[in-house]
């Protein structure tokens, strides 16, 4: 019997294996602590973008996205879950009273009565969890959403339907969008009304007597009706999904719209299967008076072998019996159309196509060689190559670098626009004198000033002539804020402005600091902002460092490119930011681009591939920052810029007809300001894009093509040549230059690229587009197509015959003596009265000094090459000025090599034996004998000159000017005239 008290009671036992109640607390405690843990990590990171969006005065981005995705969140996932819910809670209002004795329903009463106390709760979590589900998902479209509600009309209608392409563009996104989360509504519904049903005895699988009951059959039937319903609607939609539909097509490869096949046989496909679906929905609502499933399921196997049959294989017996045997016939009419679309769709269809016979007809070569300069303003400084040398010479300290890749643009002087190279001498963490987190974050914070330098010239060591050098920096581009706070290379946060003094620059008179006083970055005056910043950056440090006070403010995304897509985040960024000096600042230049994958009957694209080249693959930070990475219609619709010094970004609409962007901006009122804010001065700078050159002119290998029978038979078809400088196997990049085409009356900064036949290496046509923002003519796409019945040399041939000529080959071998590396500049190709002219700088990085110094320039036209100290002499020995080039000036033939002469062949072994000497003198520090090798290289060379010059005068060979001068010796030696900060020491 228990003891029901009375007596003294003993001490309480505590039930096996529950914890104490100090346990209980102390986990109690731990886990509410992680709860506000998590809690505050989540608010960190919305206070933060906030506070930084609001930073940089786009405060209505953050709060349209926001308020978009919260409300699609909620709508959606209510919607979700108010359905699942209902049907899980009719499904059970309209079980059975009573359930029929079997095993079936005896297993099923144990779950029934194990889940009844917690009926309410697993209703709410099931909803709750579709809810959530249905939710997150739904707010990933904000995009879509944006676009429906803001979306403006293109006036352009698609051939087939002839509805507007806003439709495609921005409705029929949307729709799907909704059809997608009505068939999964739908779909979830039904699963769960299904497994309540059977839990509550309204189906049955073993039990005898019917397998459902009425209510349940009713129930179970409209759900399905709304499934077919759906479906029918999936019929409609797919109609006008023809127009963007994306297939192979082995005639074109890629191929959207509709083909005829689509247009015969899928589309009236559609339209029955349509007229079928509805009618099997009405069976299935009819259920709720029939109570039977007969006819439904009779409508639903006609249905799905329609399907098969209207919607498979009708469709393949057309293509197969029609259009097969007469494909041209049939398929030109929409070929026709999608030629037609593609080029609207990608802006070529403004192209200039004209015939070029890709050879001279002049005799006077004098002339010629006059009309080079006026043609073209060739640059032999390689912005890609010669960044090494712009550290070398103007790095000033190891904590500063220069890009990998500098930059082309135009500055005047003296009235006269000249192509210069520049690049910003940016902040380089790895190169401070000691790594910890008050010199990463507070001491070193920015890079300083603008270097720059001719693109047309070098010096007589083989340097670039700067036009804006030394710290701080000083030259042609007077005065401007030359600290740089915002760069490509300025990826780690900095915090300026408080106690903590930042390192500005140093120079003879010592260590300059300064203290930043822009308005730029977040405060960090708050606790509450240091907290979160302190979460958010998983920085501890910033909650409580002495270094952080009143004043105090951290910048963060500080690369161009991410500032502009955190601003922005509807646009696609090009993958070249590039710096001017603008209104005496330092900005750096953002094009940006529109994008979408609606435009009906226009081919896709790929952007990642179709913007790689060689330049991308060994420096993945110019790659194209895309919002969707396959588009089948762009435009260059924003310039942006971001000032390097307070990180401001303003955003100018360049293209005002684009209906993308006017849909953009109605979504976010404010954010990009009109084409006519931007200045004089800026507009100077800004130029046509890479990317969208890139993408056009990958389109162009085919769609160059007007005639759908032509495009048939792949006849025309190009191919971008790969990058002939290296061996990467890649795209040659664009180039810019300022040159005239055969119709333009003076040079205008152009973007230029050549073409070669599809599989083959001579020359196709070269593209050209005008790349100066304030010209009539910007934009404007030309091309000289080459003509097939006669071969012209491409830029693989041409770099091969260059390698291969024997006298160049030797002269580059001596050049490659010792530790010495020779490296191809940018292959250059300017259209020149009828022909073409190729030139290309070589630069070498001699021993003991790991940077690029321009020793040669390779110049060839019509047959005749020259390889030359300088540009000027290569010209005038490829036109004549000076006697012949490598060819016959009258035949364009090439005449016998040096080799063939031995009394030059002996000389040129002598130079090769002084010149190895030499090196090896180099090596042990013996400058008397190194000087001994030099005067031998001299008077080596001279006897060659002397016996060429004297063959010459026999009507043979050519002048050893491709043979190395002692200026060719390895920069940094005695005598080879480098500057005295370059010695083999240094």
């Amino acid at each position: 019997m228990p003891d029901r008290g009375g007596g003294p009671t003993g001490p309480r036992i505590r039930a096996a294996g529950r914890p104490s109640r100090r346990v209980r607390t102390l986990l109690l405690t731990l886990g509410v602590l992680a709860v506000l843990g998590m809690a505050f990590s989540m608010f960190a990171g919305f206070w933060t973008n906030w506070l930084w969006y609001r930073s940089v005065h786009y405060s209505s981005v953050f709060t349209t996205t926001l308020w978009t995705k919260i409300g699609l969140f909620f709508v959606f996932g209510l919607l979700m879950a108010a359905a699942v819910g209902f049907n899980v809670w009719l499904a059970h209002r309209l079980r059975p009273p009573l359930s029929a004795m079997s095993t079936e329903q005896q297993s099923l009463d144990r779950y029934r009565m194990g889940i009844a106390p917690y009926k309410r709760w697993l209703l709410l979590a099931v909803t709750a969890l579709v809810g959530l589900i249905a939710g997150a998902s739904a707010a990933g479209q904000w995009r879509t959403w944006l676009m429906w509600v803001n979306g403006v009309p293109f006036h352009q209608s698609d051939p087939q339907f002839h509805l507007d392409v806003s439709f495609y563009a921005f409705d029929l996104p949307w729709y799907r969008f909704l059809l997608g989360f009505g068939f999964a509504t739908a779909i979830l519904s039904l699963i769960a009304a299904a497994l309540t049903h059977y839990l509550y005895g309204g189906l049955r699988v073993t039990s005898p007597g019917a397998r459902a009951t009425g209510a349940a059959t009713g129930h179970l039937s409209v759900l399905l009706g709304i499934f077919v319903a759906l479906k029918a609607v999936a019929y409609w939609l797919d109609r006008y999904g023809l127009a963007v539909k994306s297939s192979d097509f082995k005639a074109t490869g890629n191929w959207t719209g509709l083909r005829y096949v689509d247009a015969n046989a899928y589309l009236p496909a559609k339209t029955i299967l349509f007229c079928i679906a509805v009618i099997c929905a009405l069976l299935f609502f009819a259920t709720l008076w029939r109570r039977t499933w007969q006819l439904p399921v009779i409508g639903f196997g006609l249905m799905v072998l329609s399907a098969i049959l209207i919607g498979g294989l009708y469709p393949a017996i057309v293509q197969k019996f029609q259009v097969q045997p007469n494909e041209q016939a049939k398929e030109a009419p929409y070929v026709q159309k999608n030629l037609k679309a593609t080029r609207e769709a990608y802006g070529i269809d403004d192209t200039k196509v004209t015939e070029y016979t890709g050879k001279s007809t002049t005799t006077d070569k004098t002339r010629l060689r006059d009309d080079v300069d006026s043609t073209a303003s060739i640059r032999i400084m390689d912005p890609n190559i010669v960044s090494p040398t712009f550290q070398q010479a103007q790095q000033m300290w190891n904590y500063y670098a220069f890009p990998t890749n500098l930059d082309v643009d135009r500055y005047t002087k003296d009235g006269k626009v000249q192509d210069t190279v520049i690049g910003l001498r940016e902040l380089n963490l790895d190169g401070i004198p000691k790594n910890n987190w008050i010199n990463d974050h507070f001491r070193y914070t920015h890079g300083y000033g603008v270097v720059a330098a001719k693109g047309t010239e070098a010096d007589g060591q083989g340097q670039p002539v700067f036009t804006e050098s030394d710290l701080p920096s000083t030259g042609d581009l007077g005065t401007y804020q030359q600290r740089i706070y915002y760069g490509e290379k300025t990826t780690t946060y900095s915090i300026v402005g408080g106690p903590q003094k930042e390192i500005d620059y140093s120079d003879d008179s010592g260590e300059k600091t300064t203290s930043y006083a822009g308005r730029s970055g977040v405060s960090l005056s708050s606790p509450i902002n240091r907290a979160a910043y302190a979460v958010a950056f998983n920085e501890p440090q910033i909650l409580y460092s002495g270094a952080i006070g009143e004043g105090s403010r951290i910048l963060y995304n500080r690369t161009p490119k991410e500032r502009v897509e955190a601003v922005a985040p509807w646009l696609t960024i090009d993958g070249d930011a590039y710096p001017a000096v603008v209104d005496h600042r330092i900005q750096w230049i953002v094009d940006a681009y529109t994008t979408s994958n609606g435009y009906p009957y226009a081919s896709r694209t790929t952007l990642g591939d179709t913007t790689a080249d060689s330049l991308t693959a060994a420096n993945n930070s110019r790659a194209v920052v895309a919002q969707q990475n396959q588009v089948n219609y762009i435009r260059n619709s924003v310039k942006a810029t971001v000032d390097a010094y307070t990180g401001a970004v303003k955003l100018y609409q360049w293209d005002t007809a684009d209906p993308v962007l006017k849909t953009w901006m109605k979504a976010f009122p404010g954010t990009v300001q009109p084409k006519s804010a931007i200045s004089k001065d800026l507009l100077d700078h800004l130029r046509y894009p890479q990317d969208l050159f890139k993408v056009q002119r990958e389109l162009l290998t085919r769609y160059h093509v007007t005639d759908a029978q032509t495009f048939l038979t792949g006849s025309e078809v190009w191919q971008v040549p790969d990058d002939p400088t290296n061996k990467s196997g890649n795209a040659v990049p664009p180039y810019y230059l300022s040159m005239k085409m055969p119709d333009q009356s003076g040079q205008a900064f152009s973007l230029s690229t050549t073409f070669t036949p599809n599989g083959r290496n001579n020359l196709s046509a070269f593209m050209s587009v005008d790349s100066e923002a304030g010209s009539q003519d910007y934009g404007k796409i030309r091309i000289l197509k080459l003509p097939t019945g006669t071969t012209v040399d491409g830029p693989k041939q041409v770099q091969s015959k260059f390698n291969s000529e024997q006298d160049i080959a030797a002269a580059i071998k001596l050049l490659k003596g010792g530790d010495s590396e020779v490296e191809y500049g940018n292959l250059l190709t300017v259209p020149l009265d009828g022909g073409l002219l190729y030139a290309e700088p070589v630069y070498v990085r001699g021993a003991g000094v790991k940077y690029p110094l321009l020793r040669k320039v390779l110049v060839t036209f019509e047959g005749r090459t020259a390889f030359e100290d300088t540009l000027d002499e290569a010209l005038n020995k490829v036109f004549g000025s000076d006697g012949s080039g490598t060819g016959s000036s009258d035949t364009g033939t090439t005449t016998p090599p040096t080799s063939g002469n031995p009394t030059v062949q002996a000389a040129l072994d002598d130079a090769q034996k002084a010149f190895e000497a030499g090196q090896e003198a180099l090596k042990k520090g013996d400058w008397t004998a190194y000087g001994k090798a030099q005067d031998d290289l001299r008077d080596a060379l001279k006897r060659a000159e002397d016996a060429q010059t004297k063959a010459n005068g026999k009507g043979g060979g050519t002048t050893p000017s491709s043979s190395p001068s002692p200026a060719a010796s390895p920069s940094g030696s005695p005598g080879s005239g480098s500057s005295p900060g370059s010695s083999p020491s240094g």
